[in-house]
């Protein structure tokens, strides 16, 4: 009973949501579940098409980075890199490929992105050079506004995803942010997306499910 109507409110919010975003010259489009959504967003990329991705535990999460793999596309995938340096080479072509994939940080009820990166790649990706950008994110990452956003950029997003790497900040050591300046720090760049232009290049599916951090 209880996950019934948490389906029912998140389906009433996430369409709500979705209006909110197509507002902004974003397509949204909301799914009840990680297997529609998969569904939806392999739609959205045509065949043959360069893909990549910035680090997103969201897409790993429905299966789309899988799919993308086995599927007729030419894939980026900076982790099949040997050296760091063919790394860093594989994440500045993904800045020019034709799809990139992504989840984002936190989603605004009025249709607003913010996202915190610590190398700057997925963010830039996400404003300029791809010419589609898919965002897949669940509905725990909604929060009513931009404020609430960038709290939960730093304070909940960042301390869980530093526990991933092997990098020296305050966070990694209590799982508290402290506004640190660390050479380490993963919150070097908060880049607030209010409006998508050219309209329809990003296209958010937001997913009835509790994904990604």
């Amino acid at each position: 009973m209880t996950d019934n109507i948490r389906a029912t409110r998140n389906k009433l919010a996430g369409e709500k949501v979705c209006e909110n975003l197509k507002s902004r010259g974003f397509d949204a489009y909301y799914c009840e579940n990680s297997a529609e959504a998969l569904q939806k967003a392999l739609s959205l990329i045509p065949e043959g098409s360069v893909v990549s991705w910035g680090g997103t535990k969201t897409c790993e999460q429905i299966g789309l980075l899988d799919a993308v793999k086995q599927g007729n596309y030419q894939v980026i995938d900076r982790d099949s890199a040997k050296t760091p340096e063919e790394r860093v080479a594989l994440m500045k072509q993904a800045l020019t490929c034709d799809v990139f994939l992504t989840g984002t940080n936190a989603l605004t009820e009025t249709g607003e992105l913010v996202n915190i990166d610590g190398n700057g790649n997925r963010v830039a990706a996400m404003i300029y050079g791809p010419d589609s950008v898919i965002v897949v994110a669940g509905m725990n990452k909604l929060v009513p506004d931009v404020m609430a956003a960038v709290s939960r950029a730093r304070s909940e997003a960042a301390p869980v995803n530093i526990q991933r790497f092997d990098l020296k900040t305050p966070c990694k050591v209590d799982g508290l942010c402290h506004d640190c300046n660390s050479p380490d720090c993963v919150c070097n760049y908060i880049v607030r997306t209010r409006r998508c232009k050219p309209a329809g290049k990003i296209k958010v599916i937001l997913v009835g499910e509790v994904l990604g951090y």
